[in-house]
Parts: C-alpha cells; structure tokens; sequence
C-alpha cells in the first residue's frame, strides 16, 4: 500500500534523520506501554521533561519501560542548569550513569552560563555521553537572539562534541525560534539552516501549526523535538502526507 500511494521513504531506527524526540510529562507505565504499541516505531529517543525525573514516584518502572523498547531516554535541560548552578552537575552526570542513561541534554536557555564554559562541558560530557545541546532562551517575552548568534553557537556545541544541537521553542512552542504567538520565525530558521544543515538540528516543534510547517520546509526526515507522547502518531501521518496539511508530500 506505501508503494501504491507513493508515500515517502522513513528511515529506520536507529535513526538520525527524521527523528521524533518525544517528552514526558509524568507518563505511567501503562500509558509508555500503550504510546509504544501504537506508536512504538516512530518514538526515537524520550526526555522526562524539566526535572520531573526528581519528582515522579514511578522512575525506575520508566526507565524499566523504556530499556524493554530500546528506546533510549534522557534527562531534561533545565534540570542540568539547575545542577549546574548550585555546583551539582557532577552529582547529577554520576546519578545519569546510576540510571544507565546514555544521552545527556545541556542547556543554558534559563541559567546564564558563559558560552566558552558550555562548550567546555559539552566536550567532557561527550566523552561520556551522547550529547544534546540547546540553543536559544526560554523567554516568551518576545525578546529576539541575532540570526548569527544562533548559528556562531550552534556551529561551536556542534564542534565540541553534540550529537545534534536543539532549536529552542520550549515545550509550550512560545519562545526562542517561535514568536510568542507561536508562529514560526521563518527568517530565523531561514538563515541558521543557511549554514547548518538540517539534519544537524533538533527542531522544537510541539504544536500541530510547527509540525506542519517544518515537514513542509524540510520534508519527512526533519528532527522534531518536544513532541507530545500522545502525538507521535498524528506527527507521523504528517510526516507521511497522510493528513490534508501535507497530503501528498514526497509523491509522485
């Protein structure tokens, strides 16, 4: 039926293009267990979002859930600016390694944490872990990074060992590369990917209006980030043209 429909080639898992990376509230194991049975495929990698790693009194059955899929889960960005700035990040990089985590997110879109010193960190995590390093403030107020910082920070956590860098957008889609409305800065997004490419990049993109349009920019294989665990699904039949958003991408 794909070929008949000429419905767009996905790659496969493990992937590294066209990834969903998808957050966790406070998730049951009941509700992990039935996101991957219908959407098991398409989840590439989860974060427990913020620090509610700390507060969840069903951590270890998670992570258990998770390990079963093979599916790989990382702690949330603000929750290593907070350990970062009590002088608790080495507690916190020991406590990844106790959980069996392989991936380690880094983020300074809260804390304000001198760049040279970021990309230090990148470098000693990246010898330990597969790093995601975020870009880009948390402010909803409106407040506007330059194009060229974006892509100077981007190209230099890149460099410093990331695995991909995240476009900031907050889990709300509000702020960093959305206005406050939570419409795309297309300008922005024009001229980072002007020099850093695509596939390089997590986009944040947790409203259905941001999924469409970066499939529609960068097609199927986009990395999309802060997905909705209840989501994943509907976000896969955009990326496939299955919906009247994007019907018909990548046919023929």
């Amino acid at each position: 039926m794909r070929d008949l429909l000429n419905l767009p080639e996905r790659s496969r898992k493990p992937r590294s293009g066209g990834v969903t990376h998808v957050i966790d509230r406070g998730l049951s194991a009941a509700e992990i267990d039935g996101m991957i049975e219908v959407a098991g495929e398409f989840v590439d990698i989860v974060k427990l979002g913020w620090g509610t790693a700390l507060a969840t009194g069903n951590l270890d059955g998670k992570l258990e859930r998770y390990r079963h899929y093979g599916i790989p889960v990382v702690l949330g960005g603000t929750l290593t600016e907070l350990a970062i700035s009590r002088g608790r990040l080495d507690d916190l990089i020991a406590w990844a390694h106790e959980l069996g985590l392989e991936h380690f997110e880094i983020s300074d879109g809260t804390i304000a944490l001198e760049h040279e010193r970021k990309l230090e960190l990148i470098e000693r995590l990246a010898r330990e872990f597969i790093v995601l390093s975020e870009v880009g403030s948390k402010d909803d107020t409106g407040a506007i990074t330059p194009p060229y910082v974006w892509v100077q920070q981007m190209r230099a956590e890149l460099g410093a060992g990331a695995w991909k860098v995240i476009a900031e957008g907050r889990e709300a889609g509000t702020a960093g590369i959305f206005r406050p409305s939570g419409e795309v800065r297309e300008g922005l997004i024009g001229e980072i990917v002007h020099d850093i490419a695509p596939a390089q990049i997590l986009f944040d993109a947790p409203r259905k209006d941001q999924q469409v349009w970066f499939v529609r920019r960068f097609g199927p294989e986009v990395n999309l980030s802060n997905i909705p665990a209840g989501e994943v699904l509907a976000l896969e039949t955009l990326r496939l043209g299955l919906r009247s958003d994007t019907l018909g991408i990548g046919g023929q």
